[in-house]
């Protein structure tokens, strides 16, 4: 039944959070505008978050009081939240598809937020802060939830949309704003850990976060045990049989050398305890940290896993990333049913192992949203034509995901354990699982490839033997494992700390060597701590922001912010302050041991003067470099830099020697990363228009103002004056011209051009008018007093002809 309005069909107006979705949405609903089910839509969508917090500081409105939340000095810690206004900001290059989404929306009796549904309410929060922003105010909110784009789950949901009574009470928006809140206040941390550096005379920046931390503190715990490690080798009598199974006495005593086991025992047959049928479930469907840690092994960073992954699922070939369930529904199980074989047959799996078609009470449960990492809907080809779509990344997750789902169709791995014990010495027991049905082992190998993987050590393909014999046995404690993606995931996985999708996010972040100051790095499949890591792992122990459990409380806290229990968001956020004040105490303790043990000293890091301001350009705060080229920036250059306008000054080369330049304050890029700064246009002068002026002089030659003019208009200058570095004198013809895009104009010598008439000196002698014209005319003129490089004084004969293909000044003697 349509909705009208004194009969007028009413608007339904659809927010997307991505191009991607919108046209799934317009593939399901019929096009980007319509009417389906009755009712009239049109379809907008965003690209991601449109709105980001201002910086701290712009969030305080007394500037006398904003002052201490943009400097990271220690004095000003901690920060009120009560005098952060926390508005916002349309995001760099987003402010165009902010007005589309107004535009489109504005005018909708109804609007939907069809934002994906993930579980930090993170698309909720997306989609209120546009509608807030924009000042959008339709008669009515609601809300669409969806567990994947395919065109019958988004037809489901746009019927069975549920009314929002209010956008600031939207549990999604509460929950997901405080998460940022929070994480913006966590800044204090980075400032806190980076101050104890630049006190070891360290000039770098130490990231924290509540995940960062943790990622950090585990790693370094674990490289710690594992370095310290002390291998402490021990002897012991055990048996072997003739099919390699060992047999083993808890209570057989441990000796320290080989020589101390006493030879006390005989051959013995073995007798077999008794036998059991036992089986294993396929293992749990991977999610996307579980699937980066697989693939971290095969070459393919997190980061290419992220962005290959989403963009697979934006074509509908794998399902929805950002989920935190580890099963599947019945309805997810059913529409995957009839594409199993297809799926199979992509990713090389022989059908004959998919035998068990129904649902598992271990993997498919009613419980869920998205449902757990799997294929999606659109079966590609081949992965062939996966590969040549999304690349080699892309080959990789379909065919680990489709295996990894096509395990849960098989049957459960089928052993007989065997239990028996030595005849005559029967509290040694050994035990043999021999293998009896592969199962899902035969579809999916979790482990294949991965050297730290631990296998049963009592598998055994021939099962007990008849007979044992003593030996003695030497064995070791065991050594920690060595972190790496794998393990560090499973940490965090047992905690609950975040979804699979945002710890490979957080991950691929931290071990990213395309920012300056990494926190881990990726040695092959192992984590190492990085330099930075180092230090920040050295001053987190017994701070809040290293503690896991800080992470868990956040979690916890937006659960019930959601659902509208316990304390309010800001009295939550209160407590904050006293975190910092207690971290700044820990750190600075932490900070003398960490000096000790990497060889530090206390000490200021001289850290280059920085101006700030707002930029014209974009309306933003930045903050620059004060000094260019041994020249530091007046007040008024400052101001007329952050206006857009161009200055010039006098800047010093390395070498000492001074020259004019002239620019502008623009973006830049350096290894990699981009920064706002003084951007020169070129060398020298300008004149009244800002047309750049040739330098006085080039090589201690000063030029004539005719000549200045000469090469104003883009023609040469001749001399034979022109000094080089060592002392000698040379003849050229100059040009100021740009010699490479984007460096500007500058004084650049032609040797190769012919001069076009005699050079008006030489070695320090002016010729007169009568000199000159000689020359011109070819003829030979005599000159005395001329100057050698080395200062000797000489007379020669000189003739303007030409020599070697130009005309030039050529001396003869005697």
């Amino acid at each position: 039944m349509s909705h009208r309005r004194k009969g007028v069909m009413m608007v339904v107006g659809i927010l997307t959070e991505k191009p991607s979705a919108a046209r799934h949405f317009a593939a399901a609903l019929g096009g980007m505008n319509g009417t389906y089910n009755g009712e009239q839509f049109v379809i907008a969508h965003a690209r991601g978050h449109l709105y980001e917090f201002v910086d701290p500081h712009r969030m305080v409105g007394d500037p006398d009081v904003a002052g201490k939340y943009r400097t990271w000095d220690l004095g000003n810690l901690p920060w009120d939240p009560q005098q952060l206004d926390w508005s916002l900001e349309v995001i760099k290059n987003a402010s165009s598809v902010a007005q589309d989404v107004k535009r489109t929306l504005g005018k909708c009796d109804e609007i939907v937020i069809a934002t994906d549904v993930d579980p930090t309410g993170e698309g909720g929060m997306i989609a209120v802060n546009a509608f807030l922003e924009l000042g959008l105010k339709p008669g009515k909110w609601s809300r669409m939830y969806f567990s994947d784009e395919a065109p019958a789950s988004l037809q489901k949901a746009f019927a069975a949309r549920k009314a929002i009574p209010s956008l600031l009470d939207f549990d999604e928006y509460r929950k997901a704003r405080y998460r940022s809140q929070f994480d913006l206040l966590s800044m204090q941390f980075t400032r806190i850990a980076t101050n104890m550096a630049r006190q070891s005379g360290q000039d770098t920046v130490l990231r924290q976060g509540r995940l960062k931390s943790a990622m950090i503190k585990l790693v370094g715990d674990q490289l710690k045990a594992y370095n310290d490690y002390v291998k402490k080798p021990f002897f012991q009598n055990r048996f072997r049989d003739e099919n390699d199974v060992m047999y083993t006495n808890p209570e057989e005593p441990r000796f320290d050398q080989k020589d101390q086991v006493p030879n006390q025992y005989g051959p013995s047959p073995v007798l077999l305890d008794g036998k059991a049928t036992k089986q294993t479930p396929p293992p749990k469907l991977l999610d996307l940290a579980a699937l980066s840690s697989i693939l971290v092994g095969k070459g393919i960073k997190a980061q290419l896993v992220l962005s290959t992954y989403q963009s697979m699922y934006e074509a509908q070939v794998v399902s929805y990333p950002r989920t935190e369930d580890k099963t599947i529904t019945p309805e997810q199980f059913n529409e995957l049913a009839p594409l199993v074989d297809k799926i199979a047959g992509v990713v090389g799996v022989d059908r004959k192992h998919l035998t068990h078609r129904e649902p598992r009470k271990t993997h498919v449960k009613p419980q869920g949203a998205h449902g757990a990492n799997r294929p999606g809907p659109k079966v590609p080809s081949s992965l062939d034509d996966v590969e040549q779509r999304f690349g080699k990344a892309g080959r990789l997750i379909y065919e680990t995901l489709g295996k990894n789902y096509l395990a849960m169709i098989a049957e459960d791995y089928v052993y007989e354990q065997q239990k028996g014990h030595v005849k005559d010495y029967p509290d040694f027991v050994g035990i043999a699982n021999v293998p009896m049905s592969a199962g899902w082992k035969a579809v999916f190998d979790p482990d294949a490839g991965d050297d730290t993987a631990e296998g049963d050590e009592n598998e055994s393909a021939k099962g007990l033997g008849t007979n044992a014999e003593p030996f003695v046995f030497g064995g070791a404690n065991k050594r920690p494992e060595h972190p790496s993606m794998k393990w560090l995931m499973k940490q965090l996985e047992k905690r609950d700390v975040g979804t699979g999708a945002t710890r490979t996010s957080t991950y691929s972040e931290v071990t990213s060597t395309k920012t300056k100051y990494p926190l881990l790095l990726e040695k092959g499949r192992k984590l190492i701590l990085a330099e930075a890591g180092d230090m920040s792992w050295r001053l987190l122990p017994g701070t809040r922001i290293g503690d896991l459990a800080l992470t868990e409380k956040v979690y916890a806290d937006m659960k019930e912010i959601a659902a509208g229990t316990g304390p309010s968001a800001e009295e939550r956020l209160a407590v904050v302050a006293d975190w910092v004040r207690e971290d700044i105490a820990t750190m600075q303790k932490n900070a003398a041991t960490m000096r000790s043990a990497l060889g530090l000293k206390e000490e200021a890091v001289t850290r280059k003067e920085r101006a700030q301001g707002t930029w014209v350009k974009t309306g933003k705060d930045v903050v620059f470099a004060r000094e260019w080229g041994g020249h530091r920036f007046t007040d008024d250059e400052v101001a007329r830099l952050l206006a857009g306008e161009t200055i010039e000054f006098s800047a010093k080369s390395t070498t000492g020697k001074a020259y004019e330049v002239f620019g502008e304050l623009g973006e830049g890029t350096f290894k990699g990363r981009k920064f706002v700064g003084f951007q020169k246009l070129g060398f020298g002068r300008r004149d009244a228009s800002g047309n750049a002026l040739p330098p006085a002089s080039w090589c201690h030659y000063t030029f004539t103002p005719e000549e200045i003019d000469r090469l104003m208009a883009g023609e040469g200058v001749e001399s034979s004056d022109f000094v080089s570095k060592k002392g000698n004198r040379f003849q050229c013809k100059v040009f100021f011209r740009e010699e490479k895009k984007g460096e500007g104009k500058k004084i650049v010598p032609d040797f190769e051009a012919s001069l076009d008439s005699p050079p008006k000196s030489w070695c320090g002698v002016a010729f007169t008018d009568d000199q000159l014209a000689a020359l011109t005319a070819g003829k030979t003129i005599k000159g005395t007093g001329f100057t050698s490089n080395k200062g000797k004084k000489f007379d020669a004969e000189l003739q303007w002809r030409n020599e070697g293909g130009k005309k030039k000044l050529v001396p003869s003697f005697g």
